[in-house]
């Protein structure tokens, strides 16, 4: 039982008056998580602190599990809600993420449960855009793009690294992830995006992948949740399994007429892309551990600083970046 009477009631509505709650290790989010177990049902409660107030077709969570669960995207699903209260009751898929579940998995496995994932990226891409509303009207724009490469330089390079840099070449910085926000900004380019598709947000129940976290959902490039995958902060995938991806889905996208660039212009935008999105994850992993005294992503530092120096050493429009950044990060890339 819980000491907040609002959640008392709201889970006995559903489940009965007899139930156990435990709490679940959160993401990076401030969302708290619990497992409810009721006789032989489970279910996931979410408490948002965002939600309260918020009507369930304006909540940007449940319009897009809706939007998804539409167009057939495997997400878990959603039992009841309470805006007041900022509550939601959702489907329990078990705790397995693709992050612990690859550890155990043959390359064969692998590669096909990897395939089909680039099929689900294929699904959310596909879905129709000619809408204004949530998800359709974000977008990474250059502003956004923008904001997470001054997310990195505040909690990462000056928080995390302690960059004693000065406000000139903090101006020459921007002023170099400008022009690669510019380069990113494609419009007419653009289709759906998840916009955290990586190992920790994809359950694995009965052998099958669902998708969780999907609630900052926009458009963008189609390499985006490619690289969110494939460029993964928490698992690195083998070169030759990342190789075929990429190949996989740009196929998919020719095919579906989604895609009229040829394979170098499709791995020029990774690269590029894979850059900003590395350098964001950076910046965030910063943040949880300076400003949330969050240690346990220290770990995941650097193997994200490692992915760069492959995308540098291909694409001259990141080397004056990356000069920069490489005289204030103690490591390695």
């Amino acid at each position: 039982m819980f000491k907040n009477e609002t959640i008392n009631l709201f889970l006995e509505k559903f489940s009965g008056s007899s139930f156990e709650a435990s709490e679940l290790k959160g993401d990076a989010s401030s969302r708290e998580y619990y497992r409810i177990i009721s006789g032989k049902k489970s279910y996931i409660l979410c408490i948002d602190e965002n939600f309260k107030g918020v009507p369930p077709e304006e909540y940007a969570f449940c319009i897009i599990h809706d939007l998804f669960k539409n167009n057939k995207i495997p997400v878990p699903e959603i039992y009841c809600t309470d805006e007041e209260a900022g509550l939601l009751l959702i489907q329990d898929l078990g705790d397995v993420l693709l992050e612990q579940n690859y550890i155990k998995m043959s390359r064969g496995e692998a590669a096909t449960l990897y395939s089909e994932l680039i099929n689900i990226i294929a699904q959310i891409q596909f879905i129709n855009n000619n809408r204004k509303d949530i998800p359709f009207s974000l977008a990474f724009d250059i502003d956004k793009l923008m904001y997470e490469f001054n997310f990195f330089i505040d909690h990462a390079l000056i928080g995390y690294f302690k960059a004693d840099i000065s406000n000139d070449l903090l101006e020459e910085l921007r002023e170099e992830f400008r022009k690669i926000a510019v380069i990113l900004y494609k419009p007419e380019l653009f289709v759906l995006n998840h916009r955290d598709f990586h190992s920790r947000n994809v359950l694995i129940s009965r052998n099958e992948p669902s998708l969780i976290d999907f609630q900052d959902a926009r458009m963008g490039l189609p390499h985006y949740d490619m690289v969110s995958l494939l460029r993964d902060s928490y698992l690195q995938l083998e070169d030759n399994l990342v190789k075929k991806l990429k190949k996989d889905h740009y196929n998919i996208l020719k095919a579906g007429g989604y895609s009229r660039m040829e394979f170098d212009e499709y791995e020029y935008y990774f690269d590029i892309m894979a850059f900003q999105r590395n350098i964001k994850a950076i910046g965030t992993f910063g943040y949880q551990i300076t400003s949330l005294g969050k240690d346990l992503y220290r770990k995941y530092i650097i193997p994200t600083v490692s992915y760069l120096n492959g995308y540098i050493r291909k694409r001259n429009e990141l080397a004056a970046a990356a000069g920069i950044i490489k005289r204030f990060i103690e490591v390695d890339f």
